[in-house]
């Protein structure tokens, strides 16, 4: 994977760790469940520092 393919993977992922924080908020604010989307958040977090290992 060449250096501008992980800096690729990395902005997207922090795209949907923006998008998916946006849903949390609006579900919290519904009262609405949304424990599964705090679990994609970890997962992101953990792609993303595994991304930046290989730059």
């Amino acid at each position: 994977m060449t250096k501008v393919n992980v800096e690729d993977k990395i902005s997207e992922l922090k795209r949907e760790y923006v998008r998916i924080q946006g849903d949390i908020e609006r579900l919290e604010s519904l009262g609405h469940s949304f424990e599964k989307l705090e679990v994609r958040l970890t997962e992101i977090e953990k792609e993303i520092q595994e991304y930046r290992l290989l730059k």
